[in-house]
């Protein structure tokens, strides 16, 4: 018979796993704060490139950002999930500097109201 006294009684989950679940639960909300301050930067950079005439895909740049989280990672994910990670946080920020020159060019739209599709490549 298992042991019962780790146990919640609610949920039958081992009070060591309903610990661990709320520091990840604590930790969500930080990363949600740093993500969606790195997406307002993202917002402001494609209103900037827009005015200066620059093109939203810097492949240098994301080159750049990929190899130093990379070197700066201290595990436990290895090299390859952070890569993946990272490719997902830059492309979800082309898509915002993307919007957002898009609500320049249009005058009235903002980053969540003009939505333009992207181009494979960009």
């Amino acid at each position: 018979m298992a042991d019962q006294r780790d146990v919640n009684p609610k949920t039958r989950m081992p009070q060591e796993v309903d610990e661990l679940r709320r520091r990840i639960d604590v930790i969500d909300d930080q990363l949600m704060k740093l993500l969606n301050s790195r997406s307002a930067c993202a917002v402001e950079i494609g209103r900037v490139k827009r005015n200066l005439g620059m093109a939203v895909y810097q492949p240098d740049r994301e080159v750049w950002i990929l190899e130093r989280v990379a070197v700066n990672n201290p595990g436990p994910l290895d090299s390859g999930a952070v890569r993946r990670v990272f490719e997902r946080v830059i492309d979800e920020s082309r898509r915002l500097e993307r919007l957002a020159q898009d609500a320049q060019v249009g005058g009235t739209g903002t980053a969540k109201t003009a939505p333009r599709p992207e181009k494979e490549g960009d």
